[in-house]
């Protein structure tokens, strides 16, 4: 009777595939935000659950990589990404807070197109680590890296025309000072995806 001594390590990809799940969803609920501004809780609410439920598959990564003795990558690749995919969310939930608690009593088109942006950046990775899994279609993972690359430019275009117009006139210095952080805050999101692309870059290539 044959033993099978190296252990299935499937259970890796479908946490990476939850958390880049976490990050879509916590990234269109921002976008809605950003369409239909409300200061009712529920919004609010939803980002701290799924900011939540994305740490506990952040650390169910850790604490699988540290009981596991054969890895379907390199530990270091595994760690850095599970932590890049989960910054992602508390990136974004960290900037709802912040508008919440800075009483923004309204969204600006700005935000909305970099928000659209951001959820873009949050479907193309989820798309990439699905496919992660398959060595077959490493191709289709290097091209979906290669747009989330092209969306963090628009992200950098958007963020500064964003800033450029919090200038005009005669602005509140408050309103600037608060709006310039928001509108950084969800850049550092879109550039946090780009993070994980060439994590997931990374990989690849060393699995060539």
């Amino acid at each position: 009777m044959a033993f099978n001594l190296i252990p299935k390590e499937e259970k890796f990809f479908e946490l990476f595939e939850a958390q880049a799940s976490h990050n879509v969803a916590a990234a269109k609920v921002f976008r809605e935000m950003a369409l239909k501004w409300t200061r009712d809780t529920a919004p609010f609410d939803r980002l701290r659950d799924i900011e939540h439920e994305a740490d506990m598959t952040c650390h169910e990564i850790y604490d699988k990589l540290n009981r596991t003795f054969v890895t379907p990558f390199d530990r270091e690749d595994i760690r850095e990404l599970a932590g890049e995919l989960d910054t992602v969310v508390d990136l974004i939930e960290s900037v709802g807070q912040r508008m919440y608690l800075y009483q923004i009593d309204k969204s600006t088109e700005d935000l909305v197109r970099l928000t659209d942006i951001l959820w873009q950046c949050t479907e193309t990775v989820r798309k990439a680590v699905a496919e992660l899994k398959n060595p077959q279609k490493s191709r289709r993972v290097f091209d979906y890296c290669i747009e989330v690359n092209r969306l963090e430019n628009a992200g950098d275009q958007a963020q500064g025309a964003a800033i450029g117009r919090l200038f005009q006139g005669k602005p509140d210095p408050l309103e600037v000072m608060k709006w310039k952080e928001i509108y950084e805050t969800v850049e550092q999101a879109i550039d946090k995806c780009e993070d994980v692309a060439h994590t997931l870059e990374t990989i690849l290539v060393k699995q060539a």
